[in-house]
C-alpha cells in the first residue's frame, strides 16, 4: 500500500490510534490527552465510528451482531458516512482553533477492515475515504501492533466485526503494518504488549515536536 500525499491541517496537531482489536488504542489515546493537558494545551479526544449524532446511528448499523450480513461495499460506505460527518463537525473545526486532536481510529482502519479484511480493492476504498475526509491525514498515526490472537482475547463479548474470522483480522493486522512501513515520517508503531507506561512515554516523545502548531488554552469536552 504505496503512501500518497494528502492534506496536513495547518493549525493543530492530528493525532491517530490505529491497530487491531484489544490493541489498547482507547487507554494510549486517554494517557496522551492527559500528558497534554497537563503541559496546558487544548485537546479534543474522540473516535470513529460513532461520535456525532449522525454517527452513533452508523456504528449501531455497523457494529451490532444484530445487523447481520452486509454488502461489504454498503459497509464501506457506511463508514465513509461516519468520517465525513467526523471530520467536517468535529475534527476540522478542532483543528482550526489549533486544538491537538486525538481520534481512536481513521481512515486506515477503513482501508485496513473493509479493504484487506473484506478484500476489496484496497485503491477503491481508499478513493472514497479520502474523498469522504477532504483527504485530511493525521499529523502522526500510531499503530499499535499486536498478534489478534492475544488482542480478541482481551474481551468476551465481540461485536460484527470482533467476531469476524482470525484471518480476516490477520488481513487486517498486515495491513496497518504496510501502511505504516510505506509511509515512517507519519507513523510510529509500536508493539502493543510493551508496558502501558513505556507506550505512553515513547508516543509522548514523537508528538512532543509536532506542538508547536497546537495552542495552549480551554480544553475540549
Amino acid at each position: 500500500m504505496p503512501a500518497a500525499p494528502g492534506t496536513h491541517a495547518a493549525t493543530g496537531v492530528f493525532v491517530c490510534f490505529e491497530g487491531g482489536e484489544g490493541s489498547g488504542k482507547s487507554t494510549q489515546s486517554r494517557l496522551l490527552r492527559a500528558a497534554l493537558e497537563q503541559q496546558g494545551y487544548a485537546v479534543l479526544l474522540t473516535f470513529e465510528p460513532g461520535d456525532t449524532a449522525v454517527g452513533r446511528q452508523l456504528r449501531q448499523i455497523v457494529l451490532d451482531p444484530a445487523t447481520g450480513s452486509l454488502s461489504d461495499r454498503t459497509e464501506a460506505l457506511l463508514y465513509a458516512a461516519d468520517k465525513a460527518e467526523h471530520v467536517d463537525t468535529v475534527v476540522q473545526p478542532a483543528l482550526a482553533r489549533g486544538e491537538v486532536v486525538i481520534t481512536d481510529r481513521y481512515v486506515d482502519s477503513t482501508l485496513a477492515y473493509q479493504g484487506a479484511g473484506r478484500s476489496l480493492d484496497v485503491a477503491e476504498v481508499e478513493q472514497v475515504a479520502r474523498w469522504a475526509t477532504g483527504d485530511l491525514r493525521p499529523h502522526l498515526t500510531v499503530v499499535l501492533d499486536v498478534e489478534p490472537e492475544q488482542g480478541l482475547g482481551r474481551f468476551e463479548g465481540r461485536d460484527r466485526i470482533e467476531g469476524e474470522s482470525l484471518e480476516f483480522h490477520r488481513r487486517v493486522r498486515e495491513a496497518f503494518v504496510a501502511m505504516a512501513a510505506a509511509d515512517p515520517e507519519h507513523y510510529l508503531v509500536l508493539d502493543g504488549r510493551l508496558p502501558v507506561d513505556e507506550i505512553a512515554a515513547t508516543v509522548l516523545e514523537r508528538v512532543t515536536p509536532l506542538l508547536d502548531r497546537a495552542t495552549r488554552g480551554a480544553v475540549s469536552s
